[in-house]
């Protein structure tokens, strides 16, 4: 008895620590990610933008490669495409706007079967920019009930500069 109980214990134990290290759900922390094609910037600097109170500060948007080709075409996204979004805290400096401490990295993965409960697209967010804090728990809740209004460009808000 004693035995099958130790053997319960582990076996509870192990499932438990397994679970506490398991990756977080959606997609992975990208790491090159400013190698890639930078698509914008953008400055939320006033309560006037719907998205003040999460999003303030300066937005930096950027592509791999099989995200671009459908940026650039206007079209939709192939499976694989990854677009980031790097927020980082905005500072007024002398009548500028500089750069702060990161306030988070967004990603967004396209995997139309992996996904296809948010349209196709896998979302996560990284608090600080740290790869071992991720903060999407429900990604329908959190992230596509907003990318939803944006259904007709594939789900996603950025485009070019042209």
């Amino acid at each position: 008895m004693k035995c099958n109980l130790a053997r319960i214990t582990l076996g509870l134990v192990t499932l438990c620590a397994a679970a506490f290290a398991a990756e977080p759900a959606g997609p992975k922390f990208p790491t090159g990610y400013r190698e890639w094609t930078h698509v914008k910037s953008m400055l939320i600097h006033s309560d006037k933008h719907p998205l003040f109170v999460p999003f303030a500060g300066i937005h930096h948007v950027y592509a791999n490669k099989t995200g671009v080709q459908a940026l650039r075409a206007h079209g939709k996204f192939a499976d694989g495409s990854v677009l980031v979004f790097d927020l980082l805290q905005s500072n007024d400096i002398d009548g500028a706007y500089t750069e702060g401490a990161r306030k988070l990295i967004a990603v967004m993965q396209k995997d139309t079967k992996k996904y296809k409960d948010t349209g196709g697209w896998g979302f996560q967010a990284f608090k600080g920019g740290n790869a071992n804090e991720a903060v999407v728990t429900d990604p329908a809740v959190q992230c596509f009930n907003c990318h939803q209004a944006r259904k007709d460009a594939d789900f996603v808000f950025s485009t070019p500069r042209e």
